[in-house]
């Protein structure tokens, strides 16, 4: 945990920047599995997290913008709790740990935020994203959960993305300690990986590695020989001798910070030459972004930046026709990596993004945010000192999106689909790594290097 210190500070900052009103930060509740006592794993919301630091479920903070008293709201263990979970700290120690001083009964609160809203003060919270939250908060301010959207604060959201997004020099230590979470991760996937071994094997035994020495994963592992699909979670093949293994994975720190990596190597040790081929257009794209990336570049030309790369090594294997750029402008590269270059990381693996372009429609609040460029909204993200992004191209063949296109018309003399025959039962190919922008550039997160070149991937043997 870091210092009550630091979460002091965090909440004077977040104070002074909405500036009135109040503030209400919603720790997450447990979530029944298959029955009320049998909980899904408990995750915290990460920015209740940022700034009491408390990693509990059923806790509220409040921070009054106006007085700046601050407070949190929940319920101690009854000794009928403590028969099942043993001593627990009381909710006023808990508070001690992250600087605050003042505690109540969750049944207070609703009281209190009533008592605001009667007196025309604004109650800022962040759009919610779990059910449970979304009830939480349509039963104390009295808002129908529907249109619970329409009333959450920009101020807020910004506020808070504009803070989480920089990383301080102990939050970067954490990231540090999430890499070596994912490099083992990573490197125990690697040894696994041989003929007639099956997927879930691999998931299985990495998020053991995640599990012992953090919270776990930062996210639900994808290990597939199917890497023309983005998100597979079906882990039930069994690896074959010529294809391509995938591995998306990180893993989670004890204080909640994450790392996200992806390789992709051959299942036999061996890449074929086609397969070496698109590899190292992907490698090229992914180390041409580690070069460029520096302070108050906009995400945008960081990603046209890996198309670029990734068109010119397309045409040169005569896939596209040329000139890369006409490739690019008319759109052709969504057809081979259908999703962004890289997303914010941080205490999520897609940092803020709870509250961010996925949560609603960004266009009516555009011009805000553009103003903040924060990682929230990634069309108008200006990557600053602090920032901590993902490097992630990938080339990508599905059979399904190459037929829809080509039906379709859509770029016509750019695309070669005959050439493309070839490739159908290709899958698909992503290198990612973790980029900390720092004043003068970038580096890539890590004292050590997870394999990635064709020769040390297949050299592994000799590496282990």
């Amino acid at each position: 945990m870091f210092s009550a210190k630091t979460y002091t500070a965090r909440r004077h900052e977040l104070r002074t920047k909405i500036g009135s009103g109040i503030i209400l930060l919603p720790g997450n509740s447990l979530s029944p599995n298959n029955y009320p006592n049998n909980a899904y794993y408990f995750r915290q919301d990460s920015s209740f997290r940022y700034y009491f630091g408390l990693n509990v479920p059923s806790v509220v903070g409040v921070i009054d913008a106006d007085t700046g008293e601050e407070a949190l709201y929940g319920d101690d263990f009854t000794v009928e709790d403590i028969i099942w979970t043993g001593p627990q700290p009381t909710l006023r120690e808990m508070g001690a740990e992250a600087g605050v001083t003042a505690t109540f009964p969750m049944a207070e609160l609703e009281k209190r935020l009533r008592r605001a809203i009667s007196l025309g003060r604004r109650v800022h919270y962040l759009p919610p994203y779990r059910g449970e939250t979304k009830l939480q908060l349509s039963a104390l301010l009295g808002i129908k959960p529907a249109l619970l959207h329409d009333y959450k604060s920009v101020d807020l959201m910004f506020a808070v993305a504009e803070m989480r997004e920089k990383k301080s020099a102990e939050e970067v230590e954490e990231m540090e300690r999430a890499f070596r979470i994912g490099y083992e991760m990573h490197t125990t996937a690697m040894r696994m990986c041989r003929p007639g071994v099956v997927e879930r094997q691999i998931a299985g035994a990495i998020e053991g590695v995640a599990k012992s020495q953090g919270q776990g994963v930062s996210f639900p592992s994808i290990v597939s020989q199917h890497g023309e699909t983005l998100h597979n979670l079906n882990a039930d093949g069994v690896l074959e001798e010529g294809r391509l293994l995938l591995c998306d994975a990180g893993g989670e720190t004890v204080e909640g910070y994450c790392s996200d990596h992806t390789r992709t190597y051959p299942v036999s040790g061996r890449f074929t030459q086609k397969q070496k081929d698109i590899y190292n257009i992907v490698l090229a794209a992914h180390d041409h972004v580690a070069r460029i990336v520096k302070p108050h570049m906009m995400y945008t030309e960081v990603h046209n930046a890996a198309y670029m790369t990734l068109a010119e090594g397309l045409v040169g294997l005569g896939l596209l026709k040329g000139p890369a750029a006409d490739a690019v402008a008319a759109g052709a590269m969504t057809m081979f990596m259908p999703h962004g270059l890289g997303h914010g990381l941080g205490m999520d693996v897609h940092d803020c993004e709870a509250m961010g372009e996925r949560s609603f429609d960004y266009g009516s609040i555009a011009e805000r945010a553009a103003e903040s460029g924060t990682c929230v909204y990634r069309a108008a993200w200006r990557i600053e000192p602090g920032t901590v992004m993902t490097d992630e191209p990938g080339l990508y063949f599905i059979p399904a999106l190459i037929d829809k296109c080509r039906a379709e018309g859509k770029y016509k003399g750019i695309v070669d689909y005959d050439a493309l025959e070839a490739y159908r039962d290709f899958g698909g190919i992503r290198i990612e790594d973790d980029i900390l922008v720092t004043e003068s550039g970038s580096r890539i997160i890590g004292d050590r290097k997870i394999p990635v070149t064709v020769e040390e991937l297949e050299g592994l043997k000799s590496l282990f």
